[in-house]
């Protein structure tokens, strides 16, 4: 039935006003690209059924298929390229009817009003893409059209999370950053590039990372000048001056060195202390003859996740399996490994916390999914209610979405709240009654300052309060917590109430990749198992790892008092984590001069206080905030960063001067 209904869509046309309009009057029909397409994705809208394809209103109409009409198409096609960054050529000519190879930036703005629609609701394109419908209303009142390289150049801006970030900039500052090195510009390239902005993953292009975005990659380019820059965008502990923890490097070496220079050395124990010496070689005799310089199991070695389900046992109170453990290069692998497996259809969606952590948005936007963002409220020290999780997950559904998970980061990044027992009761209790996948990041539970506040796991929380169904995967990772050590990319991902099918299916993607590295699972296995206090290590790491967690508890107390001491600045209390979150209010006269721009109020900001300061930040927007908000986030990593509130103090006064 579906194929007859297309074959007669391809003879006889669109319905327009009520009619029929042939291959001669509508040229699109003779495009299959864009026919493939769209059939595909009509086909598979919510509603639309081989039921409802065919009108009842007699017999004779009953045997003609009720055709999608061109907004159906190009709402469809939109959808398509909104979730996955593909078929912009299609969409390019289902709006060009005459075949000219142009687009009416009017005629453009008409087409979104209707594909914005949601049952029939308008919505203010202003709401969804500010940034973007600024510079099409630029380009209308010039009376420029849309060729299609210009027009996937605007589809960028339009489905992007943030305007931040403008790949024009990043290829700049890519090209300048001193760290790039010395690509090939002589006469031998080519004029052109068959794969190119037009013909590479729109996807790719559409992905964003504020973290290491425009404004540090121009922090980068002043650094090579010469300008001194304080780096506070990153949680990167050992760039900034924190120093490893000596029994974690002094295992990995052991671990790492040839047997008869290492471990059996006659003098080891002149170099090394005993305890060292014995947790290097049970390590060794765990990773096997092979030594560090080979592929492992490719969920990791079974000792080391032996190690981790032990620890996880002890911290909540609750068994944990070796065969659930993956150990990966990272938290972040681990989440793009769980996503790849989720997203299975561009009308598949994750619930993410608004603000988020850029890493999210980025492998959606990239693996061709929805995110849905659910608002922390500010004003509750960044809480979720249900009323709010509620509220989207129905929104989504509205829009004929299918939610398959929702990521909850505890502690938050980059709110740096801490997440009572209740309020994860309320994020699981909704996971578990809607059949969603609930993605726990949980990489700073160590990470705790505020008085009266205490890391509790997810799984935890799940098992204390009987939810027996709920689907969960827990990731933790060796760059944060106390040690820091973000280059080992060492960390775990623990499935808990995963179907075994899909488990499965996990591990293969796994295995595709081989393993993690080596050093990262021994990391992840010391991060998990640090020396007891009977050890002869055990007093001076102590010592060392006390005055790291004393001196973020202190840094991350003065520098919000700080911040709120600023007139235009408000900031919540960092209870855990490694960052700080404050909102600033700027005059309308920078919201205009940013507008202008073409970037955000956030990104004007941050730029004016790297280029008058020296100091690197984000800003707010990479991460999502509530409308109308103005804001950045600041690591307090550095020991210098308390020094700087002053500075933040003299720029913001200047800034608002400026654009008052």
């Amino acid at each position: 039935m579906l194929q007859s209904a297309c074959r007669t869509i391809r003879a006889r046309g669109f319905q327009r006003n009520g009619g029929w309009f042939s291959e001669v009057q509508n040229p699109m029909l003779k495009r299959p690209q864009t026919f493939r397409l769209a059939q595909s994705q009509i086909f598979s809208c919510p509603g639309l059924s081989n039921q409802n394809m065919f009108s009842s209103a007699s017999q004779k109409e009953a045997s003609s298929p009720t055709l999608p009409t061109p907004k159906l198409v190009r709402k469809q096609l939109w959808e398509f390229y909104f979730s996955t960054g593909r078929g912009a050529n299609a969409l390019f000519e289902a709006i060009d009817l005459d075949e000219n190879g142009k687009i009416d930036a009017e005629e453009l703005k008409s087409v979104m009003r209707d594909v914005l629609e949601i049952e029939g609701e308008k919505v203010d394109p202003r709401e969804i893409m500010p940034y973007a419908w600024n510079r099409l209303e630029q380009r209308a009142l010039q009376d420029k059209a849309y060729d299609i390289k210009t027009f996937k150049q605007w589809l960028i801006a339009a489905t992007k999370m943030s305007a931040d970030q403008r790949n024009k900039n990043l290829m700049r500052w890519f090209q300048q950053h001193p760290s790039t090195g010395l690509c090939a510009q002589d006469a031998t390239l080519p004029e052109f590039y068959s794969w190119n902005e037009e013909t590479m993953s729109q996807s790719l292009r559409r992905m964003q990372y504020a973290v290491r975005g425009e404004v540090v990659m121009r922090a980068d380019k002043l650094e090579s000048e010469g300008r001194e820059i304080l780096y506070t965008n990153i949680g990167n502990p050992h760039q900034v001056g924190q120093a490893p923890i000596t029994f974690y490097r002094q295992v990995l070496a052991l671990c790492d060195l040839p047997a008869d220079v290492g471990v059996d050395h006659p003098k080891v124990e002149e170099m090394f202390p005993t305890d060292v010496i014995a947790r290097a070689r049970e390590m060794r005799n765990i990773i096997g003859p092979s030594g560090t310089g080979a592929y492992t199991h490719s969920q990791g070695l079974l000792g080391f996740r032996e190690h981790v389900a032990q620890h996880i046992k002890q911290r909540d109170g609750y068994p944990s399996y070796p065969g659930n453990i993956f150990l990966t290069n990272g938290a972040s692998s681990a989440i793009a490994m769980v996503l790849q497996g989720l997203l299975a259809s561009n009308r598949d969606a994750v619930m993410i916390p608004i603000p988020q952590y850029p890493i999210y948005s980025a492998l959606i936007a990239k693996m061709g999914g929805r995110q849905i963002g659910y608002e922390l409220d500010e004003g509750l020290n960044w809480a979720v209610t249900r009323e709010e999780l509620t509220k989207k997950l129905r929104k989504a559904q509205k829009e004929g979405l299918t939610v398959k998970a929702l990521a909850v980061i505890n502690p938050g990044n980059p709110s740096g709240n801490v997440m009572t027992h209740c309020d994860l009761q309320v994020v699981v209790e909704f996971c578990a009654e809607n059949g969603i996948v609930l993605l726990a990041d949980e990489v700073y539970q160590t990470n705790v300052y505020a008085d009266g506040a205490e890391f509790v796991s997810a799984k935890k929380v799940a098992l204390d309060s009987k939810q027996n169904i709920l689907q969960l995967i827990s990731f933790h990772s060796t760059s944060k917590g106390l040690i820091g050590e973000c280059g080992r990319r060492g960390g775990y991902m623990e499935l808990h109430h995963i179907d075994p099918y899909v488990q499965s299916q996990l591990y293969k993607l796994a295995s595709s990749e081989l393993c993690s590295g080596v050093v990262g699972q021994i990391m992840t296995s010391l991060m998990v198992r640090p020396p007891s206090p009977m050890d002869p290590s055990y007093e001076l790491f102590d010592k060392e790892q006390t005055y790291i967690y004393d001196g973020l508890k202190e840094r991350s107390q003065k520098l919000v008092e700080g911040l709120n001491a600023i007139p235009g600045i408000t900031c919540v209390p960092a209870e855990g984590a490694m960052y700080a979150f404050p909102k600033v209010e700027v005059p309308q006269g920078a919201i205009d001069r940013a507008n202008e721009l073409g970037t955000t109020p956030d990104n004007l900001y941050a730029l004016s206080l790297l280029e008058e300061t020296g100091i690197c930040v984000v800003p707010a927007s990479g991460f999502g905030q509530a409308k109308g908000r103005v804001g950045f986030r600041t690591t307090f990593l550095h020991p210098d960063t308390l020094k700087a509130i002053d500075v933040f103090a003299k720029h913001h006064e200047k800034f608002v001067k400026e654009y008052s």
